[in-house]
């Protein structure tokens, strides 16, 4: 399912990659977005573990990238944030005696299955960097 882990992780790293020299704090990275920095610290951790970001703690701390922004492309971006497009099912269990009920969610699963594929190929073809020059 959607949510805004995606929005905000490409938001966090495009601001980032504008500075790659620099630490930037949650609170600077959040005030961007207009968020709370506790959301961006969250998004931060799952960055750091998949090795997207580097941080230090201190005065002078923050986050910056751990790679060359054009060596991060938003399908990366999109797998480590456990997106995918589900446009959703029947809240009710469909009828099995109706042609139409017994695969309906079958056919959807396929359906999302190539959405997915669709957008995932995409995405790898983008760059953080190639991303980020549009601002």
């Amino acid at each position: 399912m959607i949510s805004g882990k995606f929005a905000i992780t490409v938001h966090i790293l495009s601001v980032l990659s504008k500075y790659p020299e620099d630490y930037l704090s949650s609170e600077m990275l959040a005030s961007s977005m207009n968020i709370n920095p506790v959301l961006v610290r969250k998004e931060i951790a799952n960055l750091k573990k998949h090795s997207l970001v580097e941080s230090r703690e201190g005065k002078y701390g923050g986050t910056r990238l751990a790679k060359p922004a054009t060596d991060i492309s938003l399908g990366d971006i999109f797998r480590i944030t456990f997106e995918q497009v589900n446009l959703g099912y029947c809240k009710n269990t469909p009828n099995q005696n109706c042609p139409v009920g017994k695969k309906i969610n079958m056919s959807l699963d396929r359906l999302y299955d190539d959405i997915n594929g669709d957008i995932n190929n995409k995405l790898c073809g983008i760059t953080l960097l190639q991303f980020a020059e549009s601002f």
